[in-house]
């Protein structure tokens, strides 16, 4: 059996905010780690099929937790 692996890594300003934005959304095949400030995923799989469609959906995953991540963030203050 084949057996597939892809390295997606890409650089952020919050690389750490990123990364735990993405993790809840990986399945088994998928792992996801920051250092620095860069965030590398490595997907597995058996068939390209199934590993293109998980890229495509990580893919879309990683461009909202990048825009996420740059909203400022603001305290509330309540009484």
């Amino acid at each position: 059996m084949m057996q597939i692996e892809g390295r997606i890594t890409t650089v952020h300003r919050n690389a750490g905010a990123v990364a735990s934005a993405l993790v809840p959304d990986n399945l088994r095949s998928m792992t996801t780690t920051a250092e620095g400030d860069h965030v590398t995923t490595v997907i597995t799989g058996t068939q390209l099929r199934s590993v293109i469609a998980s890229v495509d959906d990580y893919l879309m995953n990683l461009a909202i937790a990048e825009d996420t991540s740059l909203v400022p963030h603001r305290t509330t203050i309540t009484r």
